[in-house]
């Protein structure tokens, strides 16, 4: 036993002395170990390393490092400024390469052209086929890519401010379309100008940079404030053409937004001030020019730039310009409209679009060609060229007779040696006013801006070579002679015909801007007022005249010319019979409705006999609203009658159990084929239920009577089920949309619906609805049409009897509100309602 136990008590002892010696020896093991470096011991051992990353706080550190440096680079990109910068860029490299390609197409006609001077028909022939097969390309390249890129698209982008978005105007394929025509149209020689079309492409260019800059921001995802920066890329795009970056902002604030959004300005004086500054630039790259300066300089004196004489004769220029301004416009309108009411004509054009182009094109080049008619009005000139002619502070003439130029001069073409130059600048006038109103109708891209500057520049040389002739040794002033300088003429009448198409006061300042004579500023000024205030009481401007001859959604102005309008409110024209549903309305009130209108929101109001109004309801809601019922209506009916055809199937098969021949087998297999159709039969009749012509489905199932009698129940099911009346809890309600009151004055409408973009209004009475008011209307009653019951125009003493009535109108419409609170209270005092 001792034996035993001194045993066990070796054994245990073993048993703990064995993990001490495993611990000594790794102790010694490690203390041997320490001697080698960290890495080869790791490597001897098979253990890996950690890097330094992959500490979680640092990774958690160069996480929020990374995020940073993500937000402050997005946020750097995404600025406005940014923006800005890069509509300026894109546009000023636009209109640099454009003109280059123009002037390409140009030198190549004239190449043409004296390379065939040997023979006159060859000539003639290189001078109107040139001209056609570009008018051809442009014509046929628009119409089968963008139509909507045709004209200058000034109309459509004051639309489209207006609040109505025409989305396909504002595409990259329609940039691209209109650049590539608009080189062609204006390598032709065509009367037509690249200014018009530049506002369109600032637009696009402004809208496509929001669609890219959108990645890096989502400020540029709201539509509002992408609307606000189609100003700055219209600004950018008038001010690139002319190198004018003031006048180019201010006459996009004129021509495209009747209310201007301050905060806009600077965006547009920035960007168009970059992209000019680049523009110009590469206009020095190329070494065209030795510095940055006007785009038409002048050499007109400054000591003493005018005559106060003179300046009856530059207000009576801006008379002249107007009524001409205002001819203009009725031309253009009137040629357009011509073209539209022959339907016969009208089918041919529009199927052969660039027949009409090509036939006006071989038109205007055989008028213009120089050894005939052309000699007459300087036909090989440019329009560049004749403006530079135009502007010359030399004098043509001396009685007449034009003086003896250089044959590299510009002023060498208007010397005809059997007509003075007073008949070749008539003639000019004469036959460049009507071709360029003909060649704006075109369906190509062309703007009516530069055309229209040469006439009046044209008109102001002629008057100025007029007083010349007057005044040969120039106006006497205290014993001094000044002379009379013809291209200060050319410069103020310029502006003030501009000005009388357009309808805008920023053509002075362009005009300031493109010749760099701010000491004619008065007399330019003086003329663009004149004409302004001649042209709008005469015709609209040539953008609104585009606007209603294509019938585009837009608010005309209120002009000069319609101070009778100021008396006229919006009872006088507002439409009473208004489509409205109720509280109470059903659902097939609801199909009724959706039915008779397209209106894309409708009135919701209390009850048929109180009319409050409670809100608009979205057509897209109501229609969500239907198909939702459908589906339940749809969804029921399917189960009913799956149960029933699963009994009726049930109760065949019983019967047909005990039938064992081979005829009754087939007819049995025929049977089961008709009942197997009978789903696909059930879900079409369920449709036209649901949504045709139930009576055709009756007619359908004539032979059976049992299909009849469910079609019947389904019928009168689905009527009781539409019957209800509709549950507008899941309905987003507009709970406060646009009221009127019935005494809202016309001039206050027109401003609420200019400044908020409206396309109606309600019209309450103490929260009754009484009528609407639209945009149609609202041209109406300012253009001053009558509508079928006629548009009834209070009298201008009227507000005198108002205010005698004003009394019992109190008391009226304290009854009205009594009534409406509590119909059942019996008032002791009835109004007098024999005014009402």
């Amino acid at each position: 036993m001792a034996a035993d136990k001194s045993d066990q008590q070796y054994e245990h002892t073993l048993e703990e002395s064995v993990p001490l010696r495993e611990n000594a020896r790794h102790r010694r093991y490690t203390s041997e170990r320490g001697a080698l470096p960290k890495d080869e011991d790791e490597k001897g051992r098979g253990v890996k390393r950690p890097s330094e990353s992959s500490n979680p706080q640092q990774i958690k550190r160069d996480q929020r490092w990374a995020a940073c440096c993500q937000r402050l680079f997005l946020s750097w990109i995404g600025a406005e400024w940014i923006f800005l910068i890069l509509l300026g860029i894109f546009l000023a490299l636009l209109s640099f390469f454009m003109d280059i390609f123009i002037f390409l197409f140009t030198d190549a006609h004239r190449f043409l052209y004296h390379a065939s001077d040997s023979n006159v028909m060859l000539q003639y022939l290189s001078w109107v086929v040139f001209p056609l097969l570009l008018m051809l390309f442009a014509a046929g390249f628009t119409q089968l890519f963008a139509p909507q890129a045709a004209g200058s698209g000034i109309p459509e982008i004051k639309t489209i401010l207006r609040g109505v978005m025409l989305k396909e105007y504002l595409t990259f394929k329609t940039l691209m379309t209109k650049v590539i025509s608009l080189v062609c149209v204006l390598g032709s020689e065509l009367p037509v100008g690249k200014e018009g079309p530049f506002v369109h492409f600032g637009a696009i260019c402004a809208a496509v940079v929001c669609k890219f800059m959108s990645f890096f921001s989502d400020i540029y995802k709201n539509e509002a404030r992408n609307l606000e920066m189609l100003t700055a890329g219209c600004a950018v795009g008038i001010g690139c053409c002319f190198a004018a970056p003031l006048g180019g902002v201010l006459f996009s604030v004129e021509v495209t937004s009747m209310f201007f959004v301050v905060r806009n300005y600077w965006r547009g004086m920035m960007s168009a001030t970059f992209g000019i500054l680049i523009f110009r630039l590469l206009v020095v790259w190329k070494k065209e020019e030795e510095t940055i300066m006007a785009l038409f300089p002048t050499t007109f004196r400054l000591d003493h730039p005018f005559d106060l004489q003179e300046l009856p004769v530059f207000i009576a220029m801006g008379i002249v310009c107007g009524f001409g301004g205002a001819l203009f416009v009725y031309l253009n309108g009137q040629i357009t409209r011509f073209v539209k009411k022959q339907k016969a004509m009208n089918n041919f054009l529009i199927s052969n679009c660039f027949v009409y182009s090509g036939l006006v094109s071989v038109f205007i080049s055989t008028l213009t060609f120089p050894p005939g008619f052309g000699q007459f009005m300087a036909g090989q000139l440019t329009q560049k060229d004749s403006l530079i002619s135009f502007f010359d502070n030399r004098t043509w003439s001396r009685d007449g007779i034009v003086e003896d130029f250089d044959q590299d001069d510009h002023l060498f073409a208007w010397k005809h040696p059997q007509a003075n130059v007073f008949v070749v600048l008539s003639v000019f006038v004469f036959m460049k006013f009507w071709m360029s109103a003909l060649s704006i109708t075109l369906p190509i891209p062309c703007g009516s801006f530069v055309p229209v500057f040469v006439i009046g520049a044209a008109f102001g040389r002629l008057v100025g070579e007029g007083m010349a002739t007057l005044f040969p040794d120039g106006i006497e002033t205290d014993e001094v002679y000044h002379p009379v300088v013809p291209g200060a003429y050319a410069v103020v009448a310029a502006a003030a015909l501009t000005a009388g198409i357009t309808h805008t006061i920023s053509t002075a300042v362009i005009m300031i801007e493109l010749t760099g004579q701010i000491r004619y500023g008065l007399p330019i000024l003086a003329a663009v007022i004149i004409s302004n205030i001649i042209a709008q009481n005469l015709q609209p401007s040539i953008y609104d005249s585009i606007i209603r001859i294509k019938k585009l959604p837009y608010l005309p102005e209120m002009g000069w010319g319609h101070q009778d309008k100021y008396n006229i409110h919006v009872e006088d024209f507002m439409v009473r019979d208004v489509q409205y549903i109720s509280l109470k309305s059903t659902y097939k009130d609801l199909l009724k409705i959706l039915r008779m209108t397209k209106l894309k929101k409708l009135p919701l109001v209390k009850s048929a006999e109180s009319m409050i109004l409670l809100g608009s309801v979205e057509r897209a809601q109501l229609c969500s609203l239907i198909k939702q019922r459908v589906q339940e209506l749809r969804e029921r009916v399917e189960g009913r009658y799956e149960v029933h055809f699963q009994r009726s199937t049930d109760e065949s098969s019983a019967a047909s159990a005990d039938a064992v021949s081979p005829k009754s087998a087939l007819r049995r297999s025929s049977d089961t084929e008709e009942t197997t159709d009978t789903p696909t039969k059930s879900s079409s009749i369920l449709k036209n239920l649901l949504f045709g012509d139930a009576q055709a489905v009756m007619i359908e199932d004539d032979g059976d009577v049992d299909g009849e009698r469910i079609l019947r129940e389904i019928k009168e099911w689905e009527e009781q089920q539409l019957d209800e009346q509709v549950n507008f809890n899941n309905c987003k309600i507009d709970p406060a949309p646009f009221q009127l009151v019935e005494r809202t004055s016309l001039h206050k409408t027109h401003t609420m619906f200019s400044v908020l973009s409206l396309n109606h209004a309600y019209v309450t009475s103490i929260g009754r609805l009484i009528g609407v008011v639209s945009l149609r209307e609202m041209r109406k009653a300012i253009e001053g049409s009558l509508t079928d019951e006629g548009l009834k125009l209070r009298p201008v003493l009227i507000s005198f009897q108002d205010y005698g009535t004003g009394a019992n109108n109190f008391i009226t419409e304290k009854t009205k509100v009594q009534k409406l609170l509590d119909p059942d209270v019996n008032l002791t005092q009835q109004p007098n309602t024999s005014d009402q």
